[in-house]
């Protein structure tokens, strides 16, 4: 059983404040796109940190524990409110991935306290799946002060997800995308108009 998590806390500041889970790819925004990937999975989907007062039917909307804690704060508080053993972590502004993924993910969970893809542009902790073994390891982290989700890594059992294993699921540069920047969005609306 999987719970899913979506992470909706940040501020959007590279993207001059916008709510990045709310932007439109296409015909529907990424968190449209994310429910669509993560509702064949499970029944119990949080969006923790978002700025909105409602959630979509059928998602639990959650305040961080730790508030101002950022991403790993948003991974403390889905494992300590998450109704099952194993958690699929996503960044609000990954508009591309796939139920596919997410199923992969979860489903090479066992034994590990983190399953995690890696490309060349490193390890991509907001798209990943975490055990409940990963709970006191991360609570610790909170308590003393840290918050980058790269720095716990190293004290998880981590499986990682080679790109060659990613390319099985689809693109794996498209599958990781994330929008941070203007310019990261401005490329895309560039590629979704060249594909008109």
């Amino acid at each position: 059983m999987i719970t899913v998590a979506i992470l909706a806390g940040g501020h959007g500041q590279r993207l001059g404040g916008t709510d990045k889970a709310a932007l439109r790819i296409g015909a529907a925004t990424i968190l449209e796109r994310q429910l669509a990937a993560a509702r064949p999975l499970s029944t119990d989907i949080l969006l923790i940190g978002s700025r909105t007062a409602t959630a979509p039917e059928g998602v639990r909307l959650l305040a961080d524990r730790t508030p101002g804690a950022g991403p790993l704060g948003g991974l403390d508080t889905a494992l300590s409110e998450a109704r099952h053993p194993v958690v699929l972590l996503l960044a609000c502004d990954m508009p591309y991935v796939t139920t596919r993924l997410l199923a992969y993910l979860a489903s090479n969970a066992e034994g590990v306290d983190a399953v995690v893809p890696k490309t060349e542009r490193g390890y991509h902790p907001l798209c990943a799946a975490y055990t409940r073994d990963a709970a006191a390891t991360v609570n610790s982290a909170l308590v003393r002060g840290e918050r980058k989700m790269h720095d716990v890594l190293p004290r998880l059992r981590v499986r990682v997800v080679e790109r060659d294993a990613l390319e099985r699921l689809g693109d794996a540069d498209r599958l990781l995308t994330n929008l941070n920047t203007a310019a990261d969005l401005n490329e895309l609306d560039a590629v979704l108009a060249h594909n008109l």
